[in-house]
């Protein structure tokens, strides 16, 4: 039965005023980094500046060290993001494709840590860290993607894998082929698009990290941009126009990677799995 022309106009009102809800606040942030003080808290706002003072992003990115702030990110970032793709990915395959005494009471136990507030952690993941050394380095915030790489992500790839007929592990290891070969040579093509997905979140998890690094770095040269943004709001202004200005090119890599992957991302996030 098709909707009536009503309830399909109803449908798309919705959706453009939830569309509204997320845009408006990115336009504000555009708008403001083309501002000075003066303009950004005028009442009634003003949308469109003027002028538009571009010369924002030349002072807010050269005011304080973003080159280095932008490499220390990236460091992190592509660490991250190869330790979760990979580990996520064996692990999900082993609670999967792989039959095993206990493997559902295993990951029902795995399962019961999302529940687990990240705060309980804290402090004990802070002291282990820091006997161990690796206080003010990037191993805390990037060596745990090499442990699983998250829960969900191995909990995303699972319900995925089940997807996947098994007649194909069936006839590759009656052609001899090992289990990793059939990890490596089936699973992971047929995978391509909720791998994506797990690596788009992994990307702005991590980009976006601001706890992490608060945490774990203390030295100036290790600091990453969430950090740098944080350093023009002082104990009793702040410096409005330059860190809108900055929040637009930190949040333009994260908009250019998701416009590039979307396609993927709503094809892995749906877990059809194979198509006819």
């Amino acid at each position: 039965m098709r909707p009536s022309k009503l309830a399909l106009g109803a449908g798309y009102a919705a959706l453009v005023l939830i569309s509204a809800l997320f845009i408006v606040p990115f336009v504000w942030l555009l708008r403001s980094s083309l501002m000075d003080l003066s303009q950004i808290f005028t009442m009634p706002p003003e949308w469109i500046p003027k002028p538009f003072h571009w010369d924002n992003f030349h002072r807010a990115l050269t005011i304080l060290p973003f080159g280095t702030f932008f490499a220390n990110t990236l460091i992190i970032v592509i660490g991250v993001l190869v330790g979760t793709v990979a580990t996520s990915s064996i692990a999900a395959f082993g609670f999967s494709r792989i039959r095993w005494r206990g493997r559902e009471a295993v990951f029902g136990i795995l399962m019961t840590s999302m529940m687990l507030p990240a705060a309980v952690t804290l402090i004990p993941s802070f002291l282990g860290w820091k006997t161990l050394g690796f206080y003010d380095t990037f191993y805390p915030l990037i060596v745990p993607a090499y442990f699983g790489g998250g829960v969900f992500n191995i909990f995303l790839l699972r319900q995925f894998y089940l997807t996947i007929p098994r007649d194909f592990d069936e006839a590759a290891v009656v052609d001899g082929a090992t289990y990793f070969q059939i990890y490596l040579r089936i699973i992971l093509p047929l995978s391509r698009s909720v791998l994506i997905v797990v690596a788009l979140f992994s990307f702005l998890g991590s980009w976006n990290d601001f706890m992490g690094p608060l945490i774990y770095l203390k030295s100036d040269r290790l600091f990453t941009l969430a950090i740098g943004l944080q350093m023009f709001q002082g104990t009793y202004n702040a410096q409005w126009d330059l860190l809108m200005a900055a929040s637009a090119a930190v949040v333009l890599p994260c908009v250019i990677v998701f416009l590039i992957g979307q396609r993927y991302f709503l094809e892995g996030i749906t877990l059809t799995g194979l198509k006819g």
